[in-house]
């Protein structure tokens, strides 16, 4: 079954089912269905995709009435209006970019993150081209993408059912599915954290030796009009390399490769085995 897990309310998407449609209300510390995470006082909730993307293709918006059923007592009815997203189309190519050239800068993104067929991954703030190259080039054992995006998140569970899909921010994504040997921050400058932040919750989420590769395929350039256009996405600068380094050793990560040309931004830290 397609499940997508949404933090803090812990929604979960089902493709199979037809219509917005409730599950159990877990009232305790502990869930025992199979997608849900072990954490308290949170409710879990199925939603379908084919309910959601109209919603969201119109108005990044989604209003939703869910009546649950606990598992103990009696039925409690909650509603949800207005899950509004931010414009998330900044990760889309344009008309700009050629597929080709998308490509191109993605395998050289992927390939500075060193996947093999046993490796796990975190992909954060992925666009669909990047996750479908990811997922067409470089089979891995276990992949989870982390994304503020209900809607982009929804479109990579249909597409890819083996994918881990986790709403919310990345330094408070579980970490009952670590340690990583790959970590990709696609879109760095959107995350609401210091670099500091960034790194210390990955210290603890990465094995030794894995790589944390921070990319933008466009470079800085097109990241400041970027800025411009989208402030309320793009609220971070891309780290310069003297920074990056500093910033990566307090936290055990050494720098491999470092990119920072026109068109095109790369970062690769390691971490200390």
């Amino acid at each position: 079954m397609n499940s997508l897990a949404l933090a803090p309310s812990f929604l979960f998407l089902s493709t199979a089912q037809k219509s917005l449609q409730c599950i159990q209300l877990c009232t305790n510390s502990t869930c025992y269905h199979h997608n849900c995470f072990k954490w308290p006082r949170l409710s879990l909730f199925s939603l379908s995709s084919s309910s959601i993307q109209p919603y969201l293709l119109q108005s990044r918006q989604l209003s939703v009435h869910a009546t649950l059923t606990p598992d103990q007592g009696e039925a409690a009815s909650l509603e949800f209006e207005d899950i509004a997203e931010k414009d998330w189309s900044i990760l889309d190519r344009g008309d700009t970019t050629s597929k080709e050239e998308c490509n191109r800068k993605n395998d050289r993104i992927i390939a500075a993150g060193n996947i093999g067929e046993t490796s796990k991954v975190l992909v954060s703030l992925g666009s669909n081209d990047f996750m479908d190259r990811l997922v067409g080039t470089s089979p891995c054992q276990f992949l989870l993408l982390v994304h503020d995006s209900l809607f982009l998140l929804a479109g990579v569970k249909e597409r890819y059912d083996k994918v881990k899909c986790w709403q919310g921010e990345l330094i408070y994504a579980p970490e009952k599915w670590a340690p990583f040997d790959a970590v990709f921050l696609y879109f760095l400058a959107a995350l609401p954290f210091k670099l500091d932040e960034v790194f210390r919750a990955l210290s603890s989420r990465c094995s030794p030796g894995a790589r944390v590769v921070i990319s933008h395929p466009q470079g800085r350039q097109v990241l400041e009009q970027q800025r411009l256009q989208f402030p309320d996405v793009v609220i971070s600068d891309l780290p310069d390399k003297t920074s990056l380094e500093k910033v990566a050793a307090d936290h055990s990560f050494l720098m491999n490769e470092f990119v920072d040309e026109p068109g095109f931004y790369l970062a690769v830290l390691e971490k200390k085995v």
